[in-house]
This record gives structure tokens, C-alpha cells and sequence, in this order.
């Protein structure tokens, strides 16, 4: 990531998403509407706070489109602790996706989100790069839609 800060130092993530909030009032304008919604909305990196923050949400799903629409569905099931609901983001014009595995914490059973961040892209659309605990996700795309939802067992 360009600006968010999210790695691994000493026994601890080391996470600070100050310097993209600083750059995010230059940036927005360049940002895709639904992109922009997204990583503009107030709680988005409120890590303490559980309302719509993406922080200790868990992947629980990868959908690829099998035709050449160019999207992509991304599933966030709500830390039990934390979170009320889930989160699916559906990319639409998807240009690039990749999965980094980085296997260097084999403790945990699941990749949860540590944080995230959305910068404009050359063609008028976004990357969206989201740093996992143990992965990273990057997606080039047209635009975005986040939605937060109810999960079923909640």
C-alpha cells in the first residue's frame, strides 16, 4: 500500500491509516463514486469503533465472474467480536485481481482484514488493495459497491 500503514513488526501488526486519510481529500475526486463512498464514509477506519469499520473482518469468500463482465464479488463475514454485520464488495469492470499469500503466521485460521486502501487508477477507475493477516488482496477495477449486511447465525 501507498499510504495506509499495515505490517508486521516485533509480536504485532503495526497499523496506522492516517497518512491515506491525509491524502484522501486530494485524492477523492479521482476516485470512482462507489469507491469513493466507500473510503470516504466516517467509519471506515474507526478501529475502534465497530460500525463500518473494515478492520478484524473475516474473508469467507471469492467470487469470479466465469463470463468476460469483468466482475468479482468479495465476502467479509463480522468478527464476532467486533462487527454486526458483514461485508460484500462487488467490483464492476475488473481490469486485475490477485491474492498474495504471504504464509508467514500460521497460527490463524482465518485471513482477517487489517486495513485497506483505494487510490484512482490512470483509466479513470480504482485500485483497491486490502492487507490481510496473512495475504494481500489487489483489485484494479471500473468502480466499486461496499455492503454491509446481516449474516445468517447472527
Amino acid at each position: 500500500m501507498k499510504h495506509v500503514i499495515a505490517v508486521w513488526q516485533d509480536h504485532g501488526f503495526s497499523l496506522d491509516p492516517r497518512p491515506y486519510l491525509e491524502e484522501l481529500p486530494r485524492i477523492r475526486q479521482h476516485v470512482p463514486s462507489g469507491a469513493r463512498d466507500f473510503a470516504c464514509h466516517p467509519g471506515h477506519y474507526d478501529i475502534p469503533g465497530a460500525t463500518r469499520c473494515v478492520k478484524d473482518l473475516e474473508l469467507s469468500g471469492i467470487h469470479l465472474a466465469t463470463d468476460k463482465s469483468g466482475s468479482l464479488v468479495l465476502e467479509f463475514a463480522p468478527n464476532r467480536w467486533k462487527h454486526e454485520e458483514g461485508l460484500h464488495i462487488i467490483y464492476s469492470g475488473v481490469r486485475h485481481f490477485a491474492v498474495d499469500h504471504h504464509r508467514s503466521i500460521d497460527w490463524l485460521l482465518v485471513d482477517t482484514v487489517l486495513l485497506d486502501e483505494i487510490l484512482p487508477d490512470g483509466d479513470g477507475g480504482c485500485t483497491h488493495e486490502i492487507a490481510l493477516t496473512d495475504a494481500s488482496i489487489t483489485v484494479r477495477c471500473a468502480d466499486l459497491e461496499a455492503r454491509w449486511c446481516l449474516t445468517s447465525g447472527r
